[in-house]
């Protein structure tokens, strides 16, 4: 047992000294949220579970609380992910704000302080969709983006193995706006993890433009620039995604980002795969497909299946399908089932 347990811990520090190139295939598998399909997204256990079952990296969304301490939620608006409504304590810290252009009615992390926050509980985001989900209803805390790291160091002596972060500034304008930046406290965390530069197993992700550009400025870690289907970045009116994603566009993102992350239906649209991921290498950008679901609701007509119980459907085959048009990593809520569909190609 001890000469296992020694093997374990020197090829952990073998490979946090190899650079993740080297030991990574492509496309890499990134956790959406976690295993946010298995488990209430952006919650410990989310994350440990997309790990066990082999993800490259787990995608923590991040906000920060009054006292500017970053955790993850996929919105600032937490109504629909905790438990807040059932604290009358809370009662009068419901609100509208407008975030991004967009009029919201509920409670935001921005208003609560980190003690606060850690007396609610998560809930399921879809639980018309994942009602089995449920069942891990109110048993979880909010993390900090901190504890998502000292659980991806622990993860990582148990595996042997790097296990990446890919972290997503959610409105870092609005926070910045507020007195909240992202930046400091977000570059702060993970250098005192051992992040650094580009060889760390490390991507940060953002919609906006301003603070990719002045994280880029700042450090050396990894960016991806988010893009959709519609509309734009908010902190750059009167620019689309659209303008972004032509020869022009996808050369300027080349000078402050690593990698583009755009949604599949910009990858494969109904009359078959676009041109992206090509114009994309050519500028020198990685491409990082967002968002595979295994549900028959997020899944194009083809890979649906109207019997299936679950009311899933093709989900292995519309993974193939993406991977094959030559994306360099994939984003799914079932990490383990899209592992599974890309092990013929990894």
């Amino acid at each position: 047992m001890i000469g296992r347990g020694l093997a374990r811990i020197t090829l952990f520090l073998l490979m946090r000294l190899i650079p993740l190139s080297v030991v990574q295939a492509e496309p890499i598998l990134i956790a959406h949220r976690g295993a946010s399909g298995e488990r209430p997204e952006h919650t410990l256990a989310a994350y440990e579970r997309a790990i066990d079952q082999g993800a490259d990296f787990i995608e923590p969304d991040l906000v920060l609380t009054k006292d500017g301490v970053l955790v993850a939620r996929h919105e600032n608006e937490i109504s629909g992910t905790t438990d807040v409504a059932d604290h009358p304590e809370f009662a009068d810290r419901k609100t509208t704000k407008t975030i991004d252009g967009v009029a919201m009615v509920g409670w935001f992390t921005e208003d609560f302080t980190l003690a606060e926050l850690r007396t609610l509980r998560a809930r399921e985001r879809l639980p018309d969709v994942r009602s089995a989900n449920r069942r891990f209803d109110d048993l979880y805390p909010i993390p900090t983006f901190e504890e998502i790291l000292k659980l991806v160091r622990a993860k990582e002596a148990e595996a042997g193995r790097r296990i990446g972060l890919y972290p997503e500034t959610k409105h870092p304008s609005y926070f910045a706006g507020l007195g909240l930046p992202h930046q400091a406290a977000l570059l702060d965390l993970l250098g005192r993890y051992g992040y650094q530069t580009e060889a760390d197993p490390v991507f940060i992700q953002s919609f906006e433009v301003s603070n990719l550009k002045a994280l880029r400025a700042a450090s050396r870690l990894r960016l991806i620039q988010l893009v959709d289907a519609e509309g734009g970045p908010a902190d750059l009116p009167g620019t689309t995604y659209a303008d972004m994603l032509t020869v022009q566009g996808l050369t300027d993102i080349a000078t402050y980002a690593d990698g583009v992350g755009p949604s599949a239906a910009l990858i494969i649209a109904p009359e078959g795969p676009t041109a992206l991921v090509g114009r994309a290498h050519d500028a020198g950008l990685q491409v990082h497909v967002w968002t595979l679901r295994m549900e028959n609701s997020f899944l194009p007509p083809q890979y649906q299946r109207a019997d299936d119980p679950q009311g899933r459907g093709d989900f292995a085959s519309w993974v193939r399908a993406i991977a094959a048009t030559g994306v360099d990593g994939i984003f799914s809520d079932f990490p383990g089932q899209a592992k599974a569909a890309l092990e013929p190609t990894r």
